[in-house]
């Protein structure tokens, strides 16, 4: 990896997946993120100090829900955490509510890009990619939530535009383990098809300058 070229993607540590009160709080509690905020805290450290570009995505929908499919808004409400239902922190997932933004551990720094997106991707109906490219970044290392929505999603996308991924195995997490083990396994098939699955010590440790 080459300082220059290598970016750190933040996905979605929003309030909504990762404080009490939110989004993933109503389905699966947050026994299941809370430890990964330490570590992922520890690589966005390591970028930061190496001068990497680093960019945070946030998940959310307009407050008329104009830019949420009507499938996405069923698939919430059956899961019992509706999109745009009123939280402690807000409407969920709506763009501008205190829940929808970034938690404080990890909280972005000025300069550093934050992307909001209306779907699981980061490159989907974003700047993302003209982002990257401007700054000649060839390099991925992911970080984030879910694992198997909005981590796996963009990490796909930018397979599909040829960028080299890193996925910190211990800064992503799902809500269900079972889930999170076979994402991991998911990289490695067929000698890396989506990337080269890594821990945050090591890319630490490695990582350009440091």
């Amino acid at each position: 990896m080459k300082t220059n070229q290598t970016a750190l993607l933040m996905i979605d540590f929003q309030r909504d997946f990762c404080a009490p009160g939110g989004y993933s709080d109503r389905i699966a509690g947050l026994d299941w993120v809370r430890p990964i905020i330490e570590p992922a805290g520890r690589l966005l450290a390591a970028a930061r100090q190496a001068g990497s570009l680093v960019v945070h995505t946030r998940e959310g929908y307009a407050p008329d829900l104009s830019d949420c499919s009507p499938t996405k808004l069923a698939r919430s409400r059956r899961a019992g955490s509706e999109i745009g239902s009123t939280g402690p922190m807000g409407r969920l997932l709506i763009r501008g509510e205190h829940g929808q933004d970034i938690i404080d551990e990890l909280k972005p720094l000025p300069g550093e890009v934050v992307i909001d997106k209306a779907s699981y991707g980061a490159f989907c109906g974003t700047h993302l990619e003209s982002i990257l490219r401007s700054q000649k970044i060839d390099t991925l290392v992911f970080a984030g939530v879910t694992a198997d929505v909005c981590v796996h999603t963009t990490l796909r996308e930018a397979c599909d535009r040829w960028f080299q991924c890193y996925y910190a195995a211990d800064a992503i997490s799902s809500f269900d383990p079972e889930v999170r083990r076979v994402c991991e396994r998911m990289i490695e098939e067929e000698g890396g098809v989506w990337g080269s699955l890594t821990t945050t010590a090591r890319l630490a440790m490695h990582w350009p300058g440091q």
